[in-house]
């Protein structure tokens, strides 16, 4: 028997951890279900496989625990040997999916982006392995569609991935019969010639692999891939959905007509949530409904009204001013998701901190210019109830939302779907 005062180490298991890449980390880490997010995520960025600036890594990276059910950025103190042992009771409480689909999911751990990380910050960065890292989650985003753009941005970033991982154009290889049926790594799927036609031996001058080929052509033989993946980030930096957490909801569609009244179901949506504010995804079609800063909003968290009733979800809502008929109106939408708890803990989490950067700058103005406190005074207007001061800066598809519609006075003009309200 080992000495009373020797402690016994806990199993070695075996853990693998993924990167965007499509390259995985095989580990094995001492007492591993005792091992720690952050001690996990120290023992990759100190691996010399990967390279990696130790220092700034590991304000940029963490691990996150996900699937195509649940998205989970881990804490430094979580354990993810116990999140995945629980990881089934997580996806009953948050997912959406039938039974069996649960029963099916299996989640990665994923070594990624770091929510918290400032984009400014980011933007400064010069390391190209970081850079490297960051161009591989923001092309999975464009891939997957979760960064609403135009047609024309898909393929100009499909023509620069095409460029880093093809090298320079050879016309022996790279022809339209090429993208055609190469398509599917280098553009969303919403963005792709359907699939139903691809035995078509022709391509229309307007169709995506015929411009995504010209794309791919324009770009110089002399441009670096350092370059290249800087550009493509640049891109990505300027979306202000850059960067986010993605949560599963769905919203209730305007009812337009007899048909539609009967063959009526709610819209499944993304919501993203990052540092600047919340945007809502349609994610069907890929495409932006509502963005609004934090700034321009106002949200409260509700439990459903019967708990016991699975059909009855927890909701967010989501408030903001617009300008209709030459008034001043606030507008409510209502988020139904069973992660709308984890979007209202996120979403407060970012308040807070812009409150706290507000406040510092606030009291720094002050100390410079004591006579003119009320002029250098300014404080952010958002939280559960309040009023947004600013209307959205964004352009928002509101006809597409089932929206309330209330004066200056709080009293309801306009209502629309499911709402009801007695005032």
């Amino acid at each position: 028997m080992p000495p009373a005062c020797e402690q016994l180490q806990g199993p070695v298991i075996p853990t693998c951890v993924y990167l965007h890449s499509n390259t995985a980390i095989m580990m094995e880490i001492e007492d591993t279900p005792s091992a720690t997010s952050d001690i996990i995520c120290q023992a990759i960025i100190n691996s010399d496989e990967l390279g990696l600036n130790k220092q700034l890594s590991s304000q940029v990276f963490t691990l996150w625990m996900t699937s195509p059910l649940l998205e989970l950025q881990l804490k430094p103190t979580h354990k993810p040997y116990d999140i995945r042992q629980n990881w089934r009771n997580l996806i009953a409480h948050y997912s959406h999916a039938s039974y069996s689909r649960q029963q099916r999911d299996e989640p990665r751990i994923m070594f990624q982006r770091n929510i918290f990380f400032p984009q400014h910050l980011e933007e400064k960065i010069k390391d190209q392995k970081i850079l490297e890292l960051l161009y591989e989650e923001a092309r999975h985003n464009i891939l997957e569609g979760r960064y609403p753009c135009e047609v024309a941005h898909y393929i100009m970033l499909g023509g620069i991935q095409a460029r880093v991982e093809l090298g320079p154009y050879n016309p022996q290889v790279h022809s339209t019969h090429y993208f055609r049926e190469e398509q599917s790594k280098y553009l969303p799927v919403h963005v792709r010639k359907s699939s139903t036609w691809t035995w078509l031996p022709i391509s229309s001058k307007n169709s995506a692999e015929v411009r995504l080929l010209e794309q791919f052509k324009r770009i110089p033989n002399s441009a670096t891939n350092r370059k290249l993946m800087k550009k493509y980030l640049e891109f990505c930096w300027s979306l202000p959905f850059y960067g986010s957490a993605y949560f599963e909801g769905q919203i209730e569609q305007p009812v337009r007509g007899l048909t539609s009244l009967i063959t009526y179901q709610d819209l499944p949506v993304l919501v993203a949530i990052n540092a600047k504010g919340v945007y809502i995804i349609d994610d069907t079609q890929c495409s932006l409904l509502l963005g609004l800063r934090f700034e321009e909003l106002s949200w409260e968290y509700a439990r459903p009204s019967k708990e016991e009733d699975s059909n009855c979800l927890p909701c967010l809502f989501i408030q903001f001013m617009v300008v209709e008929n030459g008034a001043r109106v606030s507008k409510i939408l209502q988020v139904f998701s069973k992660q709308a708890s984890l979007m209202d803990t996120l979403i407060t989490g970012f308040v807070h901190q812009i409150k706290a950067k507000t406040n510092d700058e606030t009291d720094k103005a002050y100390e410079q210019q004591m006579n003119t406190d009320n002029e250098t005074h300014s404080s952010l207007n958002v939280g559960i109830n309040h009023h947004a001061p600013t209307l959205p800066s964004l352009t928002n598809k509101l006809s597409k939302l089932t929206l309330a519609t209330f004066d200056e006075d709080g009293h309801c003009i306009g209502q629309m779907g499911s709402w009801s309200f007695s005032y």
